[in-house]
C-alpha cells in the first residue's frame, strides 16, 4: 500500500476514533484532538520504519516501540504524549475498527456463506462464547478487586 493511502485511512481511522470519543464518552473533538494526531503520527512513522528498516517486523511492533519510547520518562516530550493519549478513551477506536473488519467482511459475505451453512454457526457459537466468556472473566476480576 503506498503512503497516501496509509495517511488516508489513519486519518479517516483518527477521525472515527474522535467522533467515537465525543459522542460515547462527551470528550470534545478539540480535547481529543492532540492524542490523535499524536497516535496517528506513530502509525505513519510505523509504516514509513517498516518499509525503511530491513526487520521483518509487523507494523503493531513498531507502533508499540514509537509509542513507548515517546512516551518514555528520558523523552523530551512524554508528558505532553501521556497528557494527549490520555484524552483518547481506550474503547473509543473499537467503534472504527468493528466497522472497518464489517466492510473487510461484507465484502466476501457470499463467498463466505458458500462455504456452507456448518461454518456459519461455528462463527456464531465463537462470537458468543468469546463474549460470555469475556463477561465472566470481567465479572470475576471486578469480584476479586472489589470493584463491583
Amino acid at each position: 500500500m503506498r503512503y497516501k493511502e496509509w495517511i488516508f485511512l489513519l486519518i479517516i481511522c483518527a477521525m472515527g476514533t474522535g467522533l467515537a470519543n465525543w459522542v460515547g464518552y462527551g470528550i470534545s473533538i478539540q480535547k481529543s484532538l492532540p492524542g490523535l494526531i499524536i497516535l496517528t503520527t506513530i502509525s505513519v512513522l510505523a509504516v514509513v520504519l517498516v518499509n525503511i528498516i530491513p526487520l521483518k517486523l509487523p507494523i503493531i511492533a513498531y507502533c508499540s516501540i514509537l509509542g513507548l519510547l515517546s512516551a518514555a520518562p528520558f523523552s523530551p516530550i512524554h508528558t505532553w504524549v501521556i497528557n494527549s493519549a490520555n484524552a483518547i478513551e481506550f474503547a473509543a477506536p473499537f467503534t472504527i475498527v468493528g466497522s472497518f473488519a464489517g466492510l473487510a467482511i461484507g465484502d466476501k459475505l457470499k463467498q463466505f456463506m458458500s462455504q456452507g451453512w456448518k461454518y456459519v454457526i461455528v462463527g456464531m457459537v465463537v462470537m458468543t462464547g468469546t463474549f460470555l466468556g469475556s463477561c465472566l472473566w470481567d465479572s470475576m476480576t471486578l469480584n476479586l478487586t472489589k470493584l463491583l
